[in-house]
């Protein structure tokens, strides 16, 4: 969802390369709308930077998230081992106390929780391209289907897991083509949404790591992530934002990202959609002045990846886990995990 033309300011919930053309768009528009843009733990090498503090906007928050995890593809397009590696070291890094104890500071202080439910495979071919559109028409459909049910809508997140090859868009159009899709794309052309001009789609290729945003379905609300699988590919691309030198981590950072946003400001998407209302800002949870979320002024602010994308080891001991350091108010930066949460300040807690 990273435009190079938007009229109007919004927020960001993407994950992006830091100086690629992606990014370069989400600067351009990057703020709240209606508004102009404007610790020991810190990640070592950055400054300080209270500037980009994150604040509540008075919108939802998800203290006990839920999450699971959708490989799509079929399953000769994942390595059994991959998708073992992701679901175990993802579901550790969400429920691990000392990197909780970062995020906890945005839910004053209170216990954060998540739990994650066993993944599965989607059925079919691995897709050469995914937008924005697919997604949300595959997540509806597995809703129609039935294939949801058990969860809680309110505080799930289904995320969607894009195999080796597959480029990501944040495009709103459907790609794919049959009935349904052809249907979506009409229903899009019917009601064009000036925020999200076609022609100026954002590409995996160009530094698109994922996103996370959430669809209506009467009166539901379904929440979603995305992510590509992020590696150098053999035509000397670039596919994502490939860190770790083993993809399968670099799909776990991207996540962690994508859930930890998601328990701070699950209805950005919403806010998107207001455009230029003031109101819209209603919407959000923890943003700062500049409409950037939790996970995205750290890679920004980065003069390398390695700064902030790193393994750490788990509380519980058994090994670590690759994540991407969230910003901290507390710190005034990107933080690693802590044994204990920051002591509350004023302005940065939970209304």
């Amino acid at each position: 969802m990273s435009k190079a033309k938007y009229s109007t300011a919004r927020p960001l919930n993407v994950n992006v390369l830091p100086g690629s053309p992606v990014a370069k768009m989400c600067r351009s528009y990057a703020g709240l709308p209606g508004q102009a843009p404007t610790g020991e733990a810190i990640a070592p090498g950055l400054p300080r930077t209270p500037k980009q503090d994150l604040h509540f906007r008075g919108g939802k928050t998800i203290a006990q998230l839920t999450f699971t995890n959708f490989y799509v593809g079929g399953s000769h397009a994942w390595k059994a081992n991959d998708r073992h590696s992701i679901d175990q070291a993802l579901a550790a890094a969400m429920s691990d106390q000392h990197l909780n104890n970062v995020m906890m500071q945005y839910f004053n202080n209170n216990p954060i929780t998540s739990t994650f439910r066993p993944s599965q495979i989607l059925p079919g071919s691995p897709p050469a391209t995914v937008s924005q559109g697919d997604v949300e028409h595959l997540l509806s459909t597995l809703h129609a289907q039935g294939k949801l049910s058990g969860f809680d809508f309110a505080s799930t997140l289904f995320n969607f897991m894009l195999p080796s090859g597959t480029v990501l868009t944040d495009d709103a159009a459907p790609t794919a083509g049959g009935a349904a899709g052809h249907a979506a794309t009409a229903a899009t052309a019917a009601r064009p949404n000036p925020l999200i001009p076609h022609e100026d789609e954002a590409s995996s290729l160009a530094g698109l790591g994922g996103y996370h945003g959430s669809i209506h379905v009467g009166n539901l609300t379904l929440y979603y992530a995305v992510g590509v699988f992020s590696e150098r590919r053999h035509d000397g691309k670039t596919n994502g934002i490939p860190v770790f030198n083993e993809s399968w981590k670099n799909v776990v950072a991207t996540f962690y990202h994508e859930l930890n946003e998601a328990r701070t400001d699950p209805d950005v998407e919403d806010a998107i959609r207001a455009g230029n209302d003031p109101g819209a800002t209603r919407f959000l949870g923890w943003t700062s002045n500049q409409g950037e979320e939790c996970g995205d002024f750290p890679i920004d602010e980065a003069s390398s990846l390695e700064l902030v994308f790193k393994e750490v080891p788990l509380t519980a001991g058994g090994g670590t886990v690759p994540v991407q350091f969230q910003y901290s108010n507390a710190v005034h930066g990107p933080e690693g995990p802590i044994p204990a949460p920051h002591p509350l300040h004023g302005g940065h807690a939970h209304p």
